[in-house]
């Protein structure tokens, strides 16, 4: 069980990310902009970016929905939202969620993800 515990508080720099998904440095600064409901590594005092194994599996669906299903960040934005939101999640899977019934209540959305880029 404390094997458990150490992987739950292990704590990733944004290089050991970088190397594990193969995915650049700069890419991962701006999924975290881009993402950011879903996205959000704590910071150090020196304000490192630190990143739980919870944000490296995030990383790694971010990455398989763009490259594999091919999907838009709306896209992603939306997958996200059914993968990792929880009832209880407060405002970091509530934000996205009130984007994407408002997008889907319009009358031109149709639910498909071609329109927006």
């Amino acid at each position: 069980m404390e094997d458990k515990n150490f992987t739950y508080n292990l704590m990733l720099t944004i290089d050991q990310i970088s190397q594990i998904t193969g995915i650049r440095k700069s890419t991962l600064r701006y999924w975290e902009k881009s993402f950011d409901n879903f996205l959000k590594p704590a910071r150090t005092p020196s304000n490192r970016r630190e990143y739980t194994t919870e944000d490296l599996d995030r990383i790694k669906a971010i990455k398989n929905l763009l490259e594999q299903e091919h999907l838009t960040a709306y896209g992603v934005r939306m997958r996200l939202q059914e993968l990792f939101s929880s009832p209880g999640e407060g405002n970091r899977g509530r934000k996205a969620k009130g984007k994407a019934a408002q997008k889907s209540s319009s009358p031109s959305g149709g639910g498909k993800d071609s329109s927006v880029q």
